[in-house]
């Protein structure tokens, strides 16, 4: 009987994930990349060109989607039939994240299992709409929420994020093989803070080298989806909650996520071109 339960309870949280057409993971190897960041900005952005978008803050120890979204201090999910959560929305954009559900100042002291068993609630009883794309924003690192993840739910792709620098290199080398392994297909790389242009006299510089993301994607096989800048615009917009995709449209680094978007799709196409099963049709002679 209780086996039962619990296969109905895992079938019902696997159907709240149907009307999603793509599951997009944001990932690195590595904290400090930039990585949350540019998935909230990359979900604006294709929000942007009129597509249907949520996102998941699967940093159960350190999420950050709250404040980068700009939601109120206590807002949180409307809870319906005492079980499943109704994601906010902000920007356009449909949310949800562990720091909705606890004050932000507690320390997740929790152990694997308990941070399993949360990540797969917050991702299987959350009320998505019918949308094009859900962007899950992953901790950083290659450990269980990262596994629980490809083997939860079925996903259309996962983009790599690095900084230039060969530390940062390094750790996305076994992103990248982490999801190889599972059969996750690679959708490409961005390189955040590639370069950095002084606002006084416009020099150019690329503070944490250069080249690396384009070594990185010679090395893998896989597609550079784009350079981001490490702009003062970017942070701050960010965290005012106002994130520079949905306050400055205008602005370079906002045009270089729609690019970046662009080309993601374009991926998830092929992709699914290549997935699709043949059709053999007979015809009389």
């Amino acid at each position: 009987m209780e086996l039962s339960k619990n296969l109905s309870r895992k079938k019902n949280r696997l159907n709240s994930l149907e009307n999603i057409k793509h599951i997009i993971c944001v990932a690195s190897g590595k904290g400090g990349v930039g990585k949350s960041t540019t998935a909230v900005n990359l979900a604006l952005a294709l929000s942007r060109r009129g597509r249907r978008v949520g996102i998941l803050d699967a940093d159960i120890y350190g999420p950050s989607l709250p404040l980068m979204m700009g939601v109120a201090e206590g807002t949180r999910p409307q809870i319906k039939d005492k079980k499943f959560m109704v994601p906010l929305s902000a920007h356009g954009v449909e949310c949800n994240s562990m720091g909705f559900l606890v004050d932000p100042q507690t320390a997740m002291a929790w152990r694997a299992p308990m941070i399993n068993s949360a990540f797969k609630q917050i991702l299987g009883d959350t009320l998505w709409s019918e949308l094009d794309y859900l962007i899950v924003d992953m901790p950083p690192g290659t450990g269980d929420i990262q596994l629980s993840l490809t083997q939860s739910v079925k996903l259309s792709g996962a983009v790599i994020v690095t900084t230039p620098q060969d530390v940062a290199l390094l750790d996305a080398r076994k992103g990248i093989e982490l999801f190889r392994k599972v059969d996750v297909p690679i959708l490409g790389i961005v390189e955040n803070m590639s370069t950095h242009v002084c606002s006084s006299c416009g020099h150019e510089e690329a503070i944490f080298g250069s080249g690396g993301g384009d070594r990185l994607s010679v090395e893998y096989g896989v597609q550079l989806l784009g350079r981001l800048p490490l702009d003062l615009a970017i942070c701050e917009s960010t965290d005012r909650g106002n994130p520079v995709v949905a306050s400055m449209a205008e602005h370079p680094a906002s045009r270089s996520y729609i690019e970046i978007t662009e080309r993601i799709e374009a991926r998830i196409a092929e992709v699914t071109d290549s997935n699709a099963m043949p059709t053999i049709s007979i015809e009389e002679d």
